[in-house]
C-alpha cells in the first residue's frame, strides 16, 4: 500500500491551505504521494473530541498514513500516535501543556498525561520542528518533547511559529524528512 499524508492545522481558524502546506502537497504530489488536505471542523478551537475522530473516521488514518502537525495539529496527530498505528509523524510548532491559555485547555488535548512510549511505539518514525523565537510555544516545550520521545528534532533560531506573522511559504527541510523516512 502507497503511503499517503494528511496536513492537520493549527487553531485559530487555520486552514490545510494556509502557510507552507500547499508547497509541501504541491512538492510531494510530484512525487506521486498521496495528500489529503481538507478544511477541518471546529477549525478555531481545534478540540479533540472534533479533530481526532474527523482524521481517523474521515480521512482515513492508518498504518500507511504520515500525520503533518502544526501547533494545534501537531497535540492532535500526539494523540493519534497515542491510540492508532501511522506510519508517522511531523510535529511542527508542538507543545505538550496547555502554556495557561483558556483556548489551549479547552481543546481537550491536556486533559490527561501523555503516553510517550505509545506515540513512540505506534510509528516508525518522528520529526520535531522548532524555532526559539516562537512567539507562543516557548523552546523548551520542544525540548520536553524530544526528550521524552527521542524523535528527529530541528531547532531554529528564526522562523517564529512556523507560520501567521513568520509567514514560510516553502519548508524544503520538511519535504526532506519525508522523502528520507520514506525511502527506509
Amino acid at each position: 500500500m502507497s503511503k499517503k499524508v494528511i496536513f492537520i492545522p493549527g487553531n485559530g481558524g487555520g486552514s490545510p491551505r494556509d502557510n507552507w502546506f500547499p508547497y509541501l502537497k504541491q512538492k510531494l504530489e510530484q512525487e506521486n504521494i498521496q495528500v489529503i488536505a481538507e478544511e477541518f471542523p471546529d477549525n478555531e478551537l481545534a478540540r479533540e473530541s472534533f479533530w481526532v475522530p474527523f482524521i481517523i473516521n474521515e480521512l482515513g488514518a492508518d498504518e500507511d498514513t504520515i500525520l503533518v502537525g502544526h501547533s494545534s495539529g501537531a497535540l492532535a496527530a500526539m494523540r493519534i500516535a497515542e491510540q492508532h498505528k501511522i506510519h508517522g509523524s511531523v510535529l511542527v510548532g508542538a507543545c505538550y501543556t496547555d502554556l495557561g491559555i483558556e483556548t489551549e485547555k479547552q481543546s481537550g488535548y491536556y486533559s490527561r498525561p501523555w503516553n510517550w512510549q505509545a506515540i513512540k511505539q505506534n510509528q516508525q518514525w518522528i520529526a520535531l520542528f522548532a524555532s526559539q523565537d516562537d512567539p507562543w510555544i516557548p523552546i523548551a516545550e520542544a525540548r520536553h518533547i524530544h526528550v521524552n520521545l527521542n524523535c528527529e528534532y530541528h531547532e531554529y533560531t528564526n522562523q517564529g511559529h512556523f507560520g501567521g506573522d513568520y509567514y514560510k511559504e516553502s519548508f524544503p527541510e520538511l519535504l526532506q524528512v519525508i522523502m528520507s523516512n520514506l525511502q527506509n
